[in-house]
């Protein structure tokens, strides 16, 4: 990132310039405390081979067995797609797609998008067409990659299950432990400055701009986009000149969308904890589990640690979710001063955490897959589980949704003089 860059922070809308940065060094905003900008040595070098190497290991996870399950000498074998199709067979496409989203086909697209993005970069040859589009979808599938989510649902999975058969990890399940740990590393390690700086700008774009004038920040590349500088397309609007995305001074209908998806969140939150998530059946008999029962089973079985992760993950934070938006909503309606900077790190918090109430629909996912022996052994999903799911999807699309600039606009005041005025950002 060229010293003196311009950034306009998504978070609290400050116009700032970034300051010289060193090895592994970090700026964040003065107003907010957002990270804007990281100094990550030998990006493109490291991430690529980061990359090279998930997309061994990303074969190998898909192409064999994960988990084995044996009981009075009869067994099953379950691939990372096993659970999807059987889910599909019971009538559940609607978990089963956003399983086989999260799991599969966001992690791949992202290691993919890596290696397309960074080879030319690591070549030195021209950029290909479309490479600032094929970049800004890597950012937005970022968020939906919860592999790491998944391996806790493992974890748990393993623990309903040692009571009734044995439990036979396979190389599948070996190569997607590391592949978690090897794309959280190629996402540490990618700098987005060393990539975007790559992208030619007109003229126009590359302007500073005057003093007072109007600007736009994108949301993706983070450009500062000067009046008049824009790329209008067929449709009449206004495109960031770098990475094409849409340009929006605030999100549109930032609050009606939330307070939709919010409610909608709400009443889904009940029946995805009063019904039943699965129906276990065991030698004839079938017994209905919800998540609150899930979680009483693993501390009648001594497994605290694992109790307090799914109790967190799948009742209190989807809770904590719905609480913290609708606060935030009043907060912006009313035009509240409290606290600016607090409330944006509820913002930023509740964005981060909502993923990982996944948890239970993975272990729903897994035990599906794995026992699959008729009346002998055999676990289906039920209702409590699609409600659940839409509960997780509807809270993350609420948090994005939601535009944190709102709470800053009602210190209007200090908000005018920000954007009149340059700042310099902390460096860490």
């Amino acid at each position: 990132m060229p010293d003196g860059t311009l950034t306009l922070c998504d978070e609290c809308d400050l116009l700032q310039q970034s300051p010289p940065l060193p090895p592994r060094g970090s700026a964040q905003c003065v107003r907010c405390g957002k990270t804007l900008h990281r100094h990550q040595p030998d990006s493109v070098n490291r991430t690529l081979a980061l990359t090279l190497t998930g997309l061994v290991l990303f074969i190998v996870a898909n192409s064999f067995p994960f988990l084995s399950f044996e009981m009075q000498s009869r067994a099953t074998e379950t691939t990372l797609i096993t659970g999807v199709l059987d889910l599909t067979a019971q009538g559940k496409g609607e978990v089963a797609a956003v399983v086989f989203f999260t799991s599969i086909l966001a992690p791949g697209l992202q290691l993919l998008l890596l290696l397309i993005v960074l080879t030319p970069l690591k070549l030195g040859d021209r950029l290909p067409p479309g490479f600032p589009t094929l970049f800004r979808w890597l950012k937005r599938l970022v968020p939906w990659g919860m592999m790491d989510v998944f391996m806790i649902g493992i974890l748990v999975s393993v623990v309903k299950l040692t009571d009734m058969a044995n439990i036979v990890p396979g190389l599948s399940l070996f190569a997607f432990v590391m592949l978690i740990f090897v794309l959280a590393a190629a996402q540490a390690s990618l700098a987005p400055d060393v990539v975007w700086e790559r992208v030619p700008l007109p003229p126009e774009a590359r302007r500073a701009p005057a003093r007072g004038e109007a600007v736009t920040g994108c949301n993706v590349c983070e450009l500062v986009v000067p009046a008049g500088a824009e790329q209008i397309d067929r449709r009449g609007r206004a495109r960031c000149p770098r990475c094409a995305d849409v340009l929006h001074r605030r999100k549109p209908r930032s609050q009606e969308r939330t307070w939709a998806l919010l409610i909608a969140a709400t009443l889904c939150y009940l029946p995805a904890n009063l019904y039943p998530i699965m129906a276990v059946t065991s030698l004839g008999q079938t017994q209905a589990d919800t998540i609150l029962s899930g979680v009483f089973f693993l501390l009648h079985h001594g497994m605290w640690p694992l109790a307090i992760v799914v109790f967190t993950a799948s009742i209190f934070v989807p809770l904590l979710k719905l609480v913290i938006l609708f606060f935030l909503l009043l907060s912006v309606h009313f035009k509240s001063q409290w606290r600016p900077r607090q409330r944006t790190l509820m913002y930023r918090v509740t964005e981060a955490i909502g993923r990982w109430s996944m948890v239970d629909v993975y272990v729903v996912t897994i035990l599906v897959a794995l026992v699959r022996l008729g009346n002998l052994a055999s676990i289906e999903a039920q209702t409590g589980a699609v409600f659940f799911c839409a509960v997780v999807i509807l809270t993350m699309f609420a948090a994005m949704s939601f535009d944190p600039r709102l709470i800053w606009d009602a210190m209007e005041q200090d908000h005018v003089g920000a954007r009149n005025g340059n700042r310099s950002v902390a460096a860490a």
